[in-house]
C-alpha cells in the first residue's frame, strides 16, 4: 500500500506546481465521486481507475456445457472399494495375501465390511455406506478408473486441486476464474468453504503466479462466513474514501506493473464496497424453507456442518459464483485418513455428507441448476484393498480409486473405466488427474492446452504438458 515515504514531492503530480490547491481538491472530491458512487450504487457499475475487470465473464475458447463447478472435496482419501466400485473377490479372498507388495511389504487382503446394491434404472453398485446418494445415482458419472501420481497427503492434495504435486501452481478454481470470470460482480468469482484447517492451506485454492483476484475467498465459519464486511460509514462517503485511495494506489503502482498483488488489494477492495449490497443475502440460510433445511439434513447434529457447506454451494452457483470448493474438514483436516478403524471412520465421514450430497444434487436437479453446473465428488487418492500391517484400515492408494462428475455435459447413470478383481489398478480405460482437469475445463468451454499464463519465459496451463479430454464421458 501507499506510503507517505514513497513519494518524491518535486515530481509528484500530488505536489509539483500544477497540483490542485486543497480547497479544489475537496471539491471535485465532494462534487465528483459522490455523484459517480451514487451511481455505482444504484446502477452496479463499477468505479474505478482501471477501467478493466479481471472478473468480468468471458466467452470459452467452445461452446460450453456448464457454466460453473461445485467440487466436493474429500480430504484424506475415501476407499474406492467400500464406497463405488465393488470388489466381490476381494470380499472372497478376504485374509489371503494381495497379489502385490505394498512399499516392498507384503500385506493381507481386507474386504470390504458393507455390501453394495445396485440402484436406479442404470443399476449402478453403491455401497450401503451412501444410502442417500445412491438415490442420485442416475445423475453421477462414476469414473472407477482414476490415477494419480503422490501416494502422499501434501502432494497428492496439490496435485487434485492445482495440478502439480511439488511447486506452487494456480489452482482449479483460480484457473477457471482466470478463464471464464464470474457472471455476479458482486461475489467473489471463487469461494472455497472448509471448516477445519487445510493440509496445505491456502495453496489448495490459491493463484500462485496467476494474478491474486483469482485466488479464492475462504470461507471457514458457515455461521459467520463474512466478517466486518458491513462498515461505520455511509456508502457515499466509503466511496469518496475509496477513491481518493484508488488515486494513490494508482501513483504506487504505476512504477510496480509486474506485481499484481496490489492490483488485487484495489480490486478487493472495490469488490468488499459491493458485497455489502448482495454478500449477505447470498451467504445467509435463514431465509430457507424448513424443508429446504431438512433435504440438506440441517435438522440433525451429524450432518448440519457439511449441510450447510453444500446449501451455501447452491445459494452461490445460483447467483453467479462460477467455482465453489467445498472441503470436508468437520472433525479434522483429513477425516477420510483411514488407516486404522475403517469401519468406524468412513461410517461417521459418510454419515455427515450422504444426505447433504444427495440434498445438494436434488435441490439443484429441481432448480434447473444441474444441467449447467458440474458437481464433483472426491479425494486425493483411494485406499489399498490390503490391510495396513495387523489394523483394520487402509492405506493411501494411488494406482486405481473412484470418483464420480454430475451435470452439465456428462453421461448420467454410467460407469465408466474399471479395475481389477481386488481394485488395485486401473485396467480399464485409466484416467489421470491431468485427464480429469482437461474434461473439466472442456465442458466449461475451454481448452487445457489454450487456457495458459506467461511466467518466468513459459507459458503455463493447468495441466502442464499432459491431459486428455476424456471423450467417453461426455454426453
Amino acid at each position: 500500500m501507499i506510503m507517505p515515504s514513497d513519494f518524491d514531492r518535486s515530481t509528484s503530480p500530488m505536489f509539483g506546481p500544477d497540483a490542485l490547491t486543497r480547497r479544489e481538491l475537496l471539491h471535485r472530491c465532494g462534487a465528483g465521486f459522490s455523484s459517480l458512487a451514487l451511481a455505482a450504487m444504484l446502477n452496479g457499475e463499477r468505479v474505478s481507475a482501471n477501467d478493466a475487470d479481471p472478473l468480468a465473464a468471458k466467452r470459452g475458447h467452445h461452446a460450453a456445457k456448464a457454466k460453473r463447478v461445485i467440487f466436493l472435496f474429500m480430504p484424506g482419501g475415501p476407499s474406492q472399494v467400500d464406497t463405488f466400485d465393488p470388489k466381490p473377490q476381494l470380499t472372497k479372498d478376504d485374509g489371503k495375501p494381495a497379489p502385490k507388495l505394498y512399499l516392498g511389504q507384503q500385506r493381507s487382503l481386507l474386504g470390504s465390511p458393507w455390501a453394495f446394491q445396485r440402484y436406479g434404472e442404470s443399476g449402478l453398485d453403491v455401497s450401503e455406506l451412501f444410502p442417500h446418494t445412491a438415490q442420485c445415482v442416475d445423475d453421477l458419472c462414476v469414473i472407477r478408473s482414476m490415477v494419480t501420481d503422490d501416494p502422499n497427503h501434501p502432494g497428492g492434495c496439490l496435485l487434485m486441486n492445482t495440478g502439480e504435486r511439488v511447486s506452487s501452481r494456480p489452482s482449479l478454481g483460480s484457473w477457471v476464474t482466470y478463464g471464464l470470470g464470474t457472471e455476479n460482480q458482486n461475489l467473489p468469482g471463487f469461494v472455497a468453504i472448509g471448516p477445519g484447517p487445510l493440509i496445505e492451506g491456502a495453496r489448495q485454492y490459491g493463484a500462485s503466479f496467476l494474478p491474486a483476484t483469482f485466488q479464492g475467498t475462504f470461507v471457514s465459519n458457515i455461521d459467520q462466513p463474512l466478517k466486518n464486511l458491513k462498515g461505520s460509514v455511509e456508502p457515499v462517503q466509503q466511496r469518496r474514501e475509496l477513491n481518493a485511495l484508488m488515486k494513490l494506489n494508482e501513483l504506487h503502482r504505476s512504477n510496480r506493473a509486474e506485481d499484481s498483488r496490489l492490483s488485487a488489494r484495489i480490486d478487493s477492495f472495490e469488490l468488499a464496497y459491493r458485497m455489502q449490497t448482495s454478500a449477505p443475502e447470498a451467504f445467509s440460510i435463514a431465509g430457507e424453507t424448513a424443508e429446504t433445511g431438512r433435504m440438506y439434513g440441517l435438522d440433525q447434529p451429524a450432518t448440519e456442518a457439511f449441510g450447510k457447506q453444500c446449501l451455501l454451494a447452491r445459494r452461490l452457483v445460483e447467483r453467479g459464483v462460477r467455482f465453489v470448493q467445498l472441503y470436508h474438514t468437520t472433525g479434522g483436516f483429513q477425516p477420510w485418513d483411514q488407516h486404522a478403524d475403517l469401519k468406524g471412520g468412513h461410517e461417521k465421514n459418510a454419515l455427515a455428507t450422504d444426505l447433504p450430497i444427495a440434498g445438494l444434487l436434488r435441490d439443484l436437479k429441481q432448480r434447473g441448476l444441474l444441467d449447467e453446473t458440474l458437481v464433483i465428488w472426491g479425494g486425493e487418492f483411494g485406499r489399498t484393498p490390503a490391510r495396513e500391517g495387523t489394523t483394520n484400515g487402509r492405506d493411501h492408494h494411488p494406482f486405481g480409486f473412484t470418483m464420480w462428475i454430475a451435470g452439465g455435459g456428462v453421461k448420467r447413470g454410467i460407469a465408466y473405466g474399471a479395475t481389477d478383481e481386488y481394485g488395485w489398478d486401473a485396467v480399464e480405460k485409466p484416467v489421470h488427474v491431468h485427464d480429469l482437469h482437461a474434461t473439466i475445463l472442456h465442458l466449461l468451454g475451454l481448452d487445457h492446452e489454450r487456457l495458459t499464463y506467461r511466467f518466468a519465459g513459459r507459458d503455463f496451463r493447468l495441466t502442464d504438458v499432459y491431459g486428455n479430454v476424456v471423450n467417453g464421458i461426455l454426453a
